[in-house]
């Protein structure tokens, strides 16, 4: 195990994070076997959206010939380096319930991502898949005087809407210290409706057991392009009588998919492990996840073997590029182990023994969808905007469903269709991208500085991402 942060290059199928490093089996991927000639179902992309889509599609029709299409190896992309967070929410539910015309259908999704979050705890079980699974729930810390009132308000409408005591709470600033010793701390909203993973472990543990089961997946097999029943790849064709993307931020790699899904980074760094009593000092006993409520995103969470893993939101590349891996010396690394140690100053002589970052998948209107046309045979589900581990089951689920016809209550949820318009052509999407990061550390900064909400810059901001 690397106890400084990792330098130098990196194999092609290791992915930088600590997650991948930490793996107890080989990063390299199968051997390359040929491919069949036709399938029943040709799933691309092995991230958790496409074994999720083929582990339950086998669940409830075992008969199906199955292929998974994989560029690299599986977990290679945002699910083999996220920040291990499996929540019971999701982007695009708060918007919802902030409507009166959608807030039941808002409801419906909280409901079924909060049962999604115990659904993926049982598969674990039932298929001895150890990816550190703890339920401890999640902290959104008051780090602004302001932050207090916000929650508050946030946890009363939820109650209005039928949400309780078992789904959302607030802390006053005493108990919020004691889980979390976070520097500035004014309280915090919590939720049980959220458990730590090792993300890596989860992805990896996936493919095994659909591997098992007979589901076929083709590594190394970059996908160039679809079409109604046939999908064409770097190593021939594949007929399929159905076709489900599940691409996320590698979407525009495929022939006509240009501009559907941004590729928007996210980066990370881990600690050494800590010694106890420097957890004593910090808290999380239990491993819940914690962030604040900044516009630029923050996340972390206690690691099984005592680090504290640690992210925020990076920016956009011009052109969507898709970089396969991240520089551990990249100034967008560099600040978020500067916000980390500002939030937890116990930390600040502590090594950081992994720096890494990726892309994840977000559509114009910035919330899911998951989609499939009977009539062509294709289908896709994606676009989570960073928050996919427990959105993506719930999102399989669903796709599955569909395809196989099943009239089920996830079917109905609001997901279902939910087209997103494409994102604008360059150079528009790329101005566009850097105003939204621009206005949310601006707004984020003035508001920490003073200690007063942001009008201006958090206008701007709201007015971009909508």
């Amino acid at each position: 195990m690397k106890t400084d942060v990792q330098a130098g290059s990196k194999s092609y199928h290791n992915n930088g994070s600590y997650w991948f490093d930490s793996l107890e089996t080989s990063l390299l991927p199968a051997p390359v076997e040929k491919l069949p000639q036709s399938v029943d179902v040709a799933i691309i992309g092995a991230g958790y959206t496409g074994l999720w889509t083929a582990y339950y599609l086998h669940r409830h029709a075992p008969h199906l010939n199955i292929a998974v299409l994989e560029a690299n190896t599986i977990g290679f992309g945002a699910s083999g380096r996220n920040g291990g967070w499996c929540m019971g929410w999701a982007t695009g539910i708060d918007q919802m319930l902030a409507q009166p015309q959608r807030a039941a259908a808002g409801l419906a999704l909280a409901r079924a991502m909060q049962a999604t979050v115990d659904e993926i705890a049982q598969v674990c079980s039932r298929e001895a898949i150890d990816c550190h699974f703890t339920k401890a729930g999640t902290l959104t810390v008051a780090t602004r005087p302001f932050d207090e009132q916000v929650m508050r308000a946030s946890i009363e409408h939820y109650r209005n809407l039928g949400f309780d005591a078992e789904d959302f709470v607030w802390l006053d600033a005493a108990v919020s210290k004691q889980r979390l010793n976070m520097d500035p701390n004014y309280g915090a909203s919590y939720t049980p409706h959220c458990a730590t993973i090792h993300p890596a472990r989860l992805v990896k543990g996936l493919g095994r057991v659909l591997r098992e089961q007979g589901v076929e997946i083709y590594e190394q097999t970059p996908v160039l392009g679809f079409a109604p029943g046939k999908v064409t790849t770097s190593r021939g064709v594949v007929q399929a009588r159905h076709i489900l993307r599940a691409t996320e931020g590698y979407t525009e790699s495929l022939q006509g998919q240009a501009r559907k899904l941004l590729p928007l980074y996210s980066m990370m760094v881990a600690t050494v492990p800590l010694s106890a009593s420097m957890w004593d000092e910090i808290g999380l006993a239990q491993r819940e996840t914690f962030g604040d409520a900044r516009r630029v995103t923050t996340y972390g969470q206690r690691t099984a073997d005592g680090r504290l893993a640690f992210g925020g939101r990076a920016g956009y590349y011009f052109g969507s590029q898709r970089k396969p891996v991240i520089d551990p010396n990249d100034a967008a690394l560099l600040n978020v182990e500067k916000t980390l140690k500002e939030l937890l100053p116990m930390l600040a002589d502590t090594p950081i023994a992994h720096r890494w970052g990726g892309l994840m998948g977000v559509q114009r209107h910035w919330r899911p969808t998951v989609t499939f046309d009977k009539t062509t045979g294709l289908g896709s589900a994606g676009g989570y905007v960073g928050e996919g581990v427990g959105a993506s089951n719930l999102a399989g689920r669903i796709l599955a469903d569909l395809v196989l016809a099943r009239d089920t209550p996830v079917t109905k949820l609001a997901w279902v269709d939910d087209f997103a318009r494409r994102w604008e052509p360059e150079p528009l999407r790329w101005l566009g991208a850097g105003a939204i990061q621009w206005f949310g550390d601006r707004a984020d900064r003035h508001e920490f500085a003073t200690g007063k909400r942001s009008r201006f810059w958090g206008g701007l901001f709201n007015r971009f991402v909508g």
